[in-house]
């Protein structure tokens, strides 16, 4: 069973600074476990059919308008079905005033009430990027991340294969260290997975007879990123003399995780490869391949036309 994930109205608040109408207990201690918010137009005229109360709930133009045209009994009846049916929490937009009947209505049953200066789409827009970073699925995988060329490459291999060394001179190389030993992994979005370090070896790396080096301060800030996307999979391994490694590039592989298909690669590791340089050229060759230009099939294509085939 996958485990659910929350985040704080506290760090909500901290990150768009909303400003506190009410607040019924401490926002460190108010979680939202939700990517998803609703502006409650439905709910306004009575119909509750479907209606998620985990949802944060945003007020926007049209809402208030609604409201505010009503009766003065109406209205205040319309509100108290609302904050009745206990939602996490209800943010109100483009600083929009807020009636004394929505205050007591929240007061009432206990429900967050906020707002924002900025606009409807925008702000829903930005506050449901938000909450599928924080409360994405997740997992923690043995490896190391490193940004080459702007393309987030997963180094995954067997203790003792060479990740952290090949990490440290790919970083001697210009390119950026994001985690050692432990990556988080966190799916985002239906496409994108972000990696990070976990906080407490942020920025470090083990190497076998040194021991623990700080990256940030031998190389400079320069040398380190917190986060990063994850564009391809290399699984380092050593040099198998009865294996088949793939010698054109025609076959396309990938690596599951958190159910995205992330594009993948086997390096066979043995005495004097150089690691950092061919990991480069794999990201580049990933990123062109992205662009819609795929080597391979190019090579393979002028192939067939000298034979004839074509």
């Amino acid at each position: 069973m996958q485990e659910a994930y929350t985040v704080t109205f506290e760090k909500i608040i901290n990150e768009f600074k909303l400003e506190t109408i009410f607040l019924p207990d401490m926002p460190e201690k108010i979680a939202v476990a939700s990517t998803r918010v609703n502006r409650p137009g439905l709910q306004m005229v009575g119909f509750y059919d479907h209606y998620e109360q985990e949802r944060i709930q945003i007020i926007g133009k049209v809402e208030h308008l609604f409201i505010s045209q009503l009766q003065e009994e109406e209205r205040s009846r319309r509100l108290e079905d609302f904050f009745r049916s206990a939602p996490v929490g209800v943010i109100v937009t483009t600083s929009l005033e807020i009636s004394p009947e929505m205050v007591e209505m929240a007061e009432k049953y206990k429900v967050p009430l906020l707002r924002t200066a900025e606009r409807t789409s925008p702000f829903m827009a930005a506050l449901i990027a938000y909450l599928n970073v924080q409360l994405g699925p997740r997992l923690t995988r043995h490896g190391v991340l490193v940004e080459v060329y702007g393309e987030g490459v997963l180094l995954l291999g067997e203790s003792g294969i060479g990740k952290s060394e090949t990490a440290i001179e790919l970083v001697k190389r210009g390119h950026r260290l994001i985690a050692d030993d432990a990556v988080e992994i966190k799916r985002v979005s239906a496409t994108t997975l972000v990696g990070k370090a976990p906080d407490i070896i942020r920025h470090y790396v083990e190497l076998r007879g040194i021991g623990i080096v700080d990256v940030r301060r031998l190389f400079g800030m320069g040398a380190v990123k917190e986060t990063e996307k994850i564009d391809l999979v290399i699984n380092l391994e050593n040099w198998k003399q009865d294996k088949m490694y793939d010698r054109l590039g025609l076959e396309s592989t990938t690596e599951d995780i958190l159910g995205i298909e992330v594009p993948s690669i086997v390096l066979p590791v043995c005495p004097g490869r150089n690691l950092s340089v061919v990991i480069e050229v794999a990201a580049m060759n990933n990123r062109q391949k992205r662009m819609g230009y795929n080597t391979a099939e190019e090579f393979n294509k002028k192939l067939m036309e000298s034979m004839g085939i074509y």
